[in-house]
């Protein structure tokens, strides 16, 4: 039987031995591809709005909140973000809240590997602009938009004037994607290049959480 709150409302049940991640809505596809692929059916997944990447400020806050909300309910809760802007302030919260988190400064990193993507950095890549699978597919309502392109396209050289090349950073292997990803490039004026990384570290972390959970049972 339910225990009963202070207000006389039944609590809710506890999920026992079950795990939420708690994720940004641009990796969702991504990680149910990655439970599927890897048995992963004791975790549970929600999702913040993928839209917070336009306003990173607001990722911490959003993050602490749904943390405190589902805690009543789960044991284990894991944040599937990285960084994404924050300037560290994401990771001094899951710290506080003693969740860990998708370590990198953001999903262009990890999809890559994070040490292989900062030693392309290190290499001289700094003048790359990427795109992942969900970005490609939101292009539109997530850069072209917001930045004013489709009102004032003249607006294109002053913002990636800086820019030499759009990198694609693909997560399945689809001509479809591959080809759109092309005219996202060639709309920026830039040059193109296309690295498939699969899910990169973004598997390997969810991964181990899933089979460090399982083997603690």
């Amino acid at each position: 039987m339910s225990s009963l709150t202070e207000n006389g409302l039944a609590a809710p049940e506890r999920k026992t031995g079950r795990i939420l991640l708690i994720a940004c809505g641009a990796l969702a596809r991504e990680i149910l591809d990655i439970k599927a692929l890897n048995g992963l059916d004791h975790m549970d997944l929600t999702c913040l709005p993928a839209k917070l990447h336009l306003f990173p400020d607001q990722i911490v806050s959003h993050v602490e909140t749904a943390v405190q909300k589902h805690r009543a309910v789960y044991d284990q809760i894991y944040v599937v973000y990285a960084d994404c802007g924050t300037g560290g302030k994401l990771a001094d919260a899951c710290a506080r809240l003693a969740v860990e988190m998708v370590p990198g400064p953001h999903c262009y990193a990890f999809f890559e590997g994070n040490a292989e993507f900062e030693d392309r950095r290190e290499a001289g890549e700094i003048t790359a602009f990427y795109l992942t699978d969900f970005l490609v597919k939101q292009f539109d309502a997530f850069i072209w938009r917001p930045m004013g392109l489709d009102r004032n396209p003249e607006l294109r050289d002053m913002i990636f004037g800086n820019y030499t090349t759009l990198v694609y950073q693909s997560q399945l292997r689809d001509p479809a994607l591959l080809q759109k990803a092309r005219d996202c490039a060639s709309r920026l004026g830039l040059a193109f290049e296309h690295r498939h990384t699969g899910y990169g570290e973004l598997e390997t972390t969810v991964t181990r959480w899933g089979q460090t959970a399982a083997a603690d049972e």
